[in-house]
């Protein structure tokens, strides 16, 4: 007959056959006249006698079932997910190996208590131990904040006192009082921090008020700023560090103040704050002192010496004056005026006595250049302007045509010559054009007398040496 083995609570192990036995508990469990069974029966024994000692859990637990954790010499108990300490502390000089979550260790050497948390943390002695008290060690003695109760007259007093290997530093009191027993270097407590008159002690870091600042050394320690890092207002001194001046008052440099930066509404105001006084931009020129920018007070002018680099444009409001050479000179191919501004005449203007001097412009209402003085202007003619037909473009100036001509519609000669005398006779290569007079006195230039005109051709006897004979058709 088959054996059914239960739980504490009801629930079912297993059902074990005949002659069978099982192993699915960290037990062998026998069935009905199973041969053999002594030997495992003793073992179960054992086992429950020495709570499964060894460095592995049992294979098959049960809820509430011990285990004798050999690496750590602790015993255990399962949970129903895994074997938890039962309680009590490891002791030694090292920390545990294999340690579960909420185990506790005393470490011998220093007398302290220790729980393991499983994460590691910045503040602990131990990675994943977390001391739990006391906060020095055995070999450090009674150190930090301890609460005690001192007498007095006025009844006792509790107070925290502050140790540093077993001496007492200081004393923290809400109230001021004078301790009836004598405690050393404390003749009487102030409310606040008290300490001890025998160490000579003193508070160095921040403090609300204090007699001197030492300034012999530049060395911080343990986030406190040695006095020597502090820049002085009696001597001059250096910082190494960048200087925020957080309100619009600003910075103000010299004995009277005269050098002053301010801000208002955002903007920056650099002053020279000294009637008639110069503010002056200087540079170190190969050794040389020289000052490029001067903003003169006397006049509220601005000196510049040195070429000057402009990048973007130069907008001037007033004349401009070029006083060292009679000749400016502009590397730009071209030189604008107007720009930016409405369609107005604009160009050149020379300085003359005449009551406009001269100019040279572009005249905008009729589209072309003019020039002139004295308010009397005329146009500028280009040769696209000049005409070759001046009969068909009456008052128009002239110009050749590719060949050479001119045309017009009538043209009165003055003498050819500068004496207004003939053409000499003997002249074949002048291009001088003769008038009308000459060419009515035409034979007279030839030295002839006479001129005729017939429809017949000269006879050996008519006219005279000279003499010109136009033959005219009948």
């Amino acid at each position: 007959m088959a054996y059914t083995i239960n739980k504490t609570d009801g629930g079912t192990v297993v059902t074990i056959t005949d002659g069978t036995v099982d192993n699915t508990t960290s037990l062998q469990l026998f069935g009905k006249s199973f041969s053999g069974f002594g030997e495992g029966l003793n073992e179960n024994l054992v086992k429950l006698l020495e709570n499964s000692a060894g460095t592995g859990a049992p294979s098959a637990p049960l809820r509430g079932e011990l285990w004798f954790d050999t690496n750590t010499n602790q015993i255990k108990v399962y949970d129903g997910s895994s074997f938890k300490p039962t309680g009590g502390s490891k002791t030694g000089n090292t920390a545990p190996s294999s340690p579960s979550v909420g185990d506790l260790w005393t470490n011998t050497d220093d007398d302290q208590l220790f729980v393991y948390t499983g994460d590691s943390r910045t503040h602990q002695i131990n990675n994943k131990w977390e001391l739990v008290g006391p906060v020095f060690t055995a070999g450090q003695t009674q150190s930090g904040w301890k609460i005690e109760t001192i007498p007095s007259a006025g009844g006792n007093k509790v107070v925290s006192s502050m140790y540093v290997g077993n001496t007492r530093v200081c004393i923290v009191s809400k109230e001021d009082f004078t301790p009836s027993a004598t405690q050393t270097g404390f003749a009487t407590i102030k409310s606040g921090m008290t300490l001890n008159s025998t160490l000579g002690a003193v508070f160095e870091g921040t403090n609300t008020s204090a007699t001197f600042l030492n300034v012999s050394g530049t060395t911080n320690n343990s986030g406190l700023i040695a006095g020597g890092n502090f820049l002085r207002a009696d001597v001059a001194d250096t910082t190494t560090g960048g200087l925020t001046i957080d309100a619009d008052a600003g910075l103000s440099i010299g004995d009277d103040q005269e050098l002053t930066v301010t801000v208002t509404s955002n903007d920056v105001t650099v002053a020279q704050t000294s009637q008639d006084k110069d503010l002056k931009f200087t540079v170190n020129d190969g050794g040389t002192t020289k000052t490029p920018l001067q903003l003169t007070g006397a006049d509220g002018g601005v000196d510049i010496t040195g070429d000057v680099t402009i990048t973007g444009n130069l907008n001037v409001s007033g004349a401009y004056s070029y006083t060292s050479s009679d000749i400016v000179e502009h590397t730009d191919n071209f030189l604008k005026v107007n720009a930016g501004q409405s369609e107005q005449d604009a160009g050149l203007v020379v300085e003359t006595n005449d009551t406009d001097d001269a100019r040279l412009f572009y005249d905008v209402s009729e589209n072309h250049w003019s020039a002139g003085e004295n308010q009397v202007y005329s146009q500028v003619i280009r040769l696209a302007d000049a005409e070759v037909d001046g009969d068909a473009n009456k008052g128009k100036v002239l110009k050749t045509t590719a060949a050479g001509n001119v045309k017009v519609t009538s043209a009165n000669l003055g003498s050819v010559n500068a004496s207004g005398g003939a053409i000499a006779t003997t002249d074949t290569s002048s291009t001088a054009v003769p008038t009308i007079g000459q060419v009515a006195t035409f034979g007279k230039f030839w030295n002839g007398s006479e001129k005729y005109v017939s429809t017949a051709n000269p006879t050996s006897g008519d006219g005279s040496d000279g003499d010109i004979w136009f033959v005219r058709e009948a």
